[in-house]
């Protein structure tokens, strides 16, 4: 653990808990995409399938709880509460992310560090993550205008994944060349993903307007 983990940690928790309280406050998910809190589900699944296994800490465990809970959460809400299921805009939410499930999973069985069921289960949550804000982005530059909070449930989740990055080159640097080069590319990815919003994102900040995406 260093303080960019920690931060990274701290920031994606953030992201999590801004978007529960944008449907649990307005009971409603307008402009947030079902299909990519699937993908998060699934990631956070096939992740931490080690959770009643392999005891690391118990802030290890915690976390794992709160992002299979919290992504399971966002998801029922999403489907199944009256009031915020009528808000989904499923006529916008029209990325096939099956594609995406699919091209991660190849990717896990081809490129992954050791062929068992856990070690690709890992492989295919990274590659999945890297690719899971993209049915997000892309119902945003659709609906162009982007609500506060659903603004900051990406900008922290991108801030996450920055953090994550500095982690690992700390951790290259202080853990004898540490590295593992299958999050750090699907990090890199990942990352270059939220480029573009980040900086219609950061206009905005400055010049003190509603968040807008371009078509």
């Amino acid at each position: 653990m260093n303080v960019f983990r920690f931060l990274g940690d701290m920031t994606h928790l953030f992201s999590v808990l801004v978007l529960l309280l944008k449907i649990y406050a307005t009971k409603s998910c307008s402009g947030v995409s079902r299909k990519t809190q699937e993908l998060y589900m699934l990631v956070f699944v096939a992740r931490y399938l080690d959770l009643f296994t392999d005891y690391i800490s118990l802030y290890n465990s915690v976390m794992k709880v709160v992002f299979i809970s919290s992504s399971a959460a966002i998801v029922w809400y999403m489907r199944r509460h009256p009031q915020v299921r009528r808000t989904y805009d499923k006529e916008q939410d029209t990325f096939r992310h099956v594609v995406l499930v699919a091209a991660a999973c190849l990717l896990a069985l081809i490129f992954n560090e050791r062929f068992t069921f856990r070690e690709i289960c890992w492989a295919f949550s990274i590659y999945l993550e890297a690719v899971a804000i993209l049915p997000q982005l892309v119902l945003l530059q659709r609906s162009r205008n982007v609500d506060n909070l659903t603004g900051q449930y990406i900008f922290f989740l991108g801030a996450y994944r920055a953090f994550y990055i500095l982690n690992w080159i700390y951790r290259y640097f202080t853990e004898g060349h540490h590295s593992r080069w299958i999050p750090w590319l699907a990090g890199l990815v990942q990352t270059a993903l939220y480029a573009d919003f980040f900086y219609y994102y950061f206009l905005s900040w400055k010049n003190n307007v509603k968040l807008e995406l371009p078509a």
